[in-house]
């Protein structure tokens, strides 16, 4: 637990906040409720054994923290992750309700994460096990099987969890096989492949769905992926 100040905050929770949540107790040295919610939410903080921060901030003495929540009433609870408010309550709340305010925050690892953890496919397929649609052990292993080219297998296992980038990336990778070296940034083949497909998007849906994949294995943060995407658009519409 820390105590924050006006000159701290920024520092203390802002950027602490990008590495592990911080919940900020917003409190007066005056104020009853407070101190019955202090010792509450440091007990609950301490429990998570380094997984959530607690920072303090009296606010008669840090007025520029409270103008920043615009505080009416204490105590105030926040919680930060990444530098931007998350969750939050007003009042002292009972430990049961503090505890899940907190858990929400950084769930306890389970065993299904300490086998995701390992990474090998054997521990991947415990985790599945445990938990059948665990988001980082279906990715894990669907990566996996498509580097061998079990492409079916790989493609059935995303399916069991909603699309996000990284399995529409990995996705991307089982159907294109062999061809998804071509998406080395090293390689310039890939322009070459790009430009053949662009070619036929319009009317071929076999060479439209080549193409994005082709761009989803480039990434966002590949320059030629944003080219590329205007150029789709283009020929589409």
């Amino acid at each position: 637990m820390t105590d924050v100040t006006d000159a701290t905050f920024e520092q203390d929770v802002l950027e602490r906040s990008k590495q592990v949540p911080v919940v900020v107790d917003l409190w007066a040295p005056w104020c009853g409720p407070c101190r019955t919610l202090g010792p509450i939410i440091e007990k609950v903080v301490d429990a998570t054994d380094g997984r959530v921060d607690l920072v303090k901030v009296n606010v008669d003495e840090n007025p520029r923290v409270s103008q920043t929540f615009q505080v009416q009433s204490i105590p105030a609870v926040y919680a930060i992750k990444d530098g931007k408010v998350v969750d939050g309550f007003i009042g002292a709340l009972p430990e049961k309700s503090v505890a899940e305010f907190v858990e929400r925050l950084a769930p306890a690892e389970t065993e299904a994460d300490r086998l995701v953890a390992a990474g090998d496919e054997d521990s991947l397929r415990k985790a599945l096990e445990e938990v059948p649609d665990h988001e980082g052990a279906v990715v894990a292993l669907a990566e996996l099987l498509a580097e061998r080219g079990d492409k079916e297998e790989a493609l059935q296992l995303l399916a069991r969890i909603p699309e996000n980038a990284e399995s529409r990336r990995v996705a991307a990778l089982a159907r294109l096989g062999d061809e998804a070296e071509l998406g080395d940034e090293s390689n310039g083949e890939v322009e070459t492949k790009l430009d053949s497909l662009l070619e036929k998007v319009k009317d071929d849906e076999v060479a439209r769905q080549e193409f994005v994949d082709l761009l989803e294995v480039l990434g966002p943060d590949d320059p030629r992926t944003a080219h590329y995407r205007k150029a789709l658009t283009a020929k589409l519409y």
